[in-house]
């Protein structure tokens, strides 16, 4: 009986799954439809990696999964939300671009949402202000990484994935149908946006919502296990977004205007090497990270181990950009 249970249990799911991906792949295409109508289009410039004009806010299938896992499972209010605040004003950013002031007042009421669901109200005074500070940070660390075809989806299905076989295999943290629901949509967008012509882009809403999504579950993971080794689950991205930032602030440069000095960046319109080939690499770096840690998981010496990952990889970061683009 028992089995029987878990095989109807597992059909389920399966149709559940798949009535979303068919329900995700229509609202893609209702959206192309509509931005295409509406002029909600990404246009080239001397800041771009792109040379075609390319829709904008494809990631909005993103937000659309949480809103489906919502209205099936009832499940993290105040995360979906933080989700909802958070996307709704990228994707006003995406339609006519909003005052900075604007979009970090939202981005702070939806990482209050998600620090409630997480209850970090608990945290010392001192301490709440500075975790504000940097997942708002990070989030808008990975709006400024995705500039090429691929990178961000790519690079969020490795973490996701990661984070699921963690969720199943080690440390139980967040219910399932999320990191599938996120899955899913993931591999939606990927259709449309792995490609050496994307059919769309991310835009604000799609990198922003990712983003939010991936803070959620990694500060989960990290309060369920007690292990800060998770962190390394997004090391490259931190380690280029962090690392392009100091090298701007040694050339004295505005770091919030659009640049191109991103390690991807420089690979893609100075080497001309192909998107697809960056973004596939920077996955697979990162999933040969996540790998290894696993390993490591239940060490006594998990913190030494990722904060010499961190030293390493950030030293080979550096020497790899200068030996390739005299960035200093």
């Amino acid at each position: 009986m028992r089995q029987l249970k878990s095989l109807t249990g597992s059909n389920a799911l399966g149709i559940e799954l798949s009535i979303l991906t068919f329900g995700l792949f229509v609202a893609v295409y209702s959206y192309l439809y509509i931005a295409r109508k509406k002029q909600i289009l990404d246009l080239p410039n001397h800041r771009s990696s792109h040379q075609h004009i390319t829709i904008r806010g494809g990631g909005i299938v993103i937000p659309v999964a949480v809103l489906c896992f919502w209205a099936v499972y009832q499940q993290y209010h105040f995360f979906v939300a933080g989700v909802m605040i958070i996307s709704t004003i990228s994707f006003l950013d995406d339609i006519k671009p909003l005052s900075s002031k604007v979009r970090i007042l939202f981005h702070f009421l939806a990482v209050c949402c998600l620090f409630y669901e997480l209850n970090l109200g608990q945290l010392h005074w001192l301490i709440l202000p500075v975790a504000l500070i940097l997942v708002i940070g990070w989030i808008n660390a990975v709006n400024f990484m995705d500039g090429i075809n691929g990178i961000t989806v790519t690079y969020f299905l490795t973490v996701v994935g990661s984070l699921y076989y963690v969720n199943q295999k080690i440390t139980s943290f967040a219910e399932p149908a999320l990191l599938l629901y996120t899955l899913i949509a993931l591999g939606v967008f990927a259709f449309f946006n792995f490609r050496k012509k994307a059919l769309c882009f991310a835009g604000d809403i799609g990198s922003v919502s990712i983003a939010f999504i991936v803070a959620f579950l990694m500060m989960a993971l990290i309060i369920k296990s007690g292990q800060v080794i998770y962190i390394g689950f997004v090391l490259i991205y931190a380690i280029d977004a962090v690392g392009t930032i100091i090298e701007r602030l040694i050339k004295k440069q505005n770091i919030f205007e659009p640049h191109r000095l991103h390690f991807y960046q420089r690979l893609a319109n100075d080497k001309k090497i192909p998107h697809l080939f960056i973004s596939s690499g920077y996955a697979v770096v990162q999933l040969t990270i996540n790998i290894s840690l696993f390993q490591f998981v239940d060490s006594n010496y998990s913190t030494i181990i990722i904060l010499g990952m961190l030293i390493f990889l950030s030293i080979t970061y550096v020497m790899i950009k200068q030996r390739l683009f005299k960035i200093l």
